[in-house]
């Protein structure tokens, strides 16, 4: 069975930066793409960024493009997205999500098979 855990959240200022982390246990990582999504409060889950099978491909939102980078680690079996310039607006639980054998990048909830638990992301002014 496969399992996602997400860790590295946590409360920042305006202007910070924190390093997720996604941690898949239960098999290899090397035939998933990833997708890391947020929901803030009132709203609905959406895509933040993602990384395709082999890395090659990376896929920004706009309100997180130029701020934020993904990247894989298949020998540590992690995905890790890097949050920099964090403004309120980011404040959300963060999401990491496995997509099998997807050469891309996808952006729907529903293109995605598994999912952790979440990490809380709280940025204050």
């Amino acid at each position: 069975q496969m399992t996602l855990r997400e860790s590295g959240g946590g409360l920042a200022q305006a202007g910070d930066s924190l390093r997720l982390s996604c941690v898949v246990s239960g098999r290899p990582i090397n035939n998933y793409a990833f997708g890391w999504f947020r929901r803030a409060p009132g709203n609905e889950r959406q895509f933040v960024a993602g990384i395709n099978r082999n890395g090659g491909e990376t896929g920004y939102a706009e309100a997180v493009k130029g701020r934020f980078t993904i990247s894989r680690n298949d020998d540590e079996n992690t995905v890790n997205p890097k949050m920099n310039t964090l403004v309120p607006e980011d404040t959300a639980i963060y999401y990491c999500a496995a997509d099998y054998l997807s050469p891309i990048v996808r952006r729907l909830v529903d293109q995605y098979s598994h999912w952790g638990q979440g990490t809380q992301v709280t940025v204050s002014s």
